[in-house]
């Protein structure tokens, strides 16, 4: 499998993450949602980092490699790297809270969020996925290989 078909099957895997979340809204599951956010925020980034050639690694937050490599993307979409990097950080930062809660004080994680919480991590976890797909429209669009829809 190459880049682009890493990158399709992340950027498909994170729109799964995003439709959970928004089901996950809906019944007031506000951790799935702050968990389900991140992830698809994770795959997204790490699919536009496949499209540049560039290896994701292992860690979870990979907004340091986003900006290291800002140069290789459309200059459109590098403009908002700094934005991708504090989304990716912030969300990372409640990957495990949003599962496990806050185990050093005890607190459980349905105690720690809010709805509020959840909508802006839903919001921002659709403004990165939404330009990481664009991306790689555009991407497709280059190689020649259309919507990629075909398959």
């Amino acid at each position: 499998m190459n880049n682009l078909e890493m990158a399709e099957q992340y950027l498909k895997q994170s729109a799964v993450r995003i439709k959970h979340a928004l089901t996950a809204l809906r019944d007031r599951e506000y951790p799935y949602v702050i968990r389900q956010s991140q992830e698809a925020v994770e795959l997204a980034l790490k699919g536009a980092l496949r499209l540049i050639g560039v290896e994701p690694p292992k860690w979870h937050d990979v907004g340091p490699l986003l900006k290291e490599f800002r140069e290789k993307f459309p200059d459109w979409f590098e403009r908002n790297i700094d934005m991708f990097a504090s989304i990716s950080r912030e969300l990372r930062r409640e990957r495990e809270p949003s599962m496990y809660g806050d185990e050093e004080t005890g607190t459980p994680p349905y105690a720690l969020y809010s709805r509020r919480d959840a909508e802006r991590a839903l919001e921002n976890a659709k403004f990165v996925v939404e330009s990481c797909q664009k991306l790689l429209e555009e991407w497709r669009a280059i190689s020649g290989r259309g919507s990629g829809r075909e398959s």
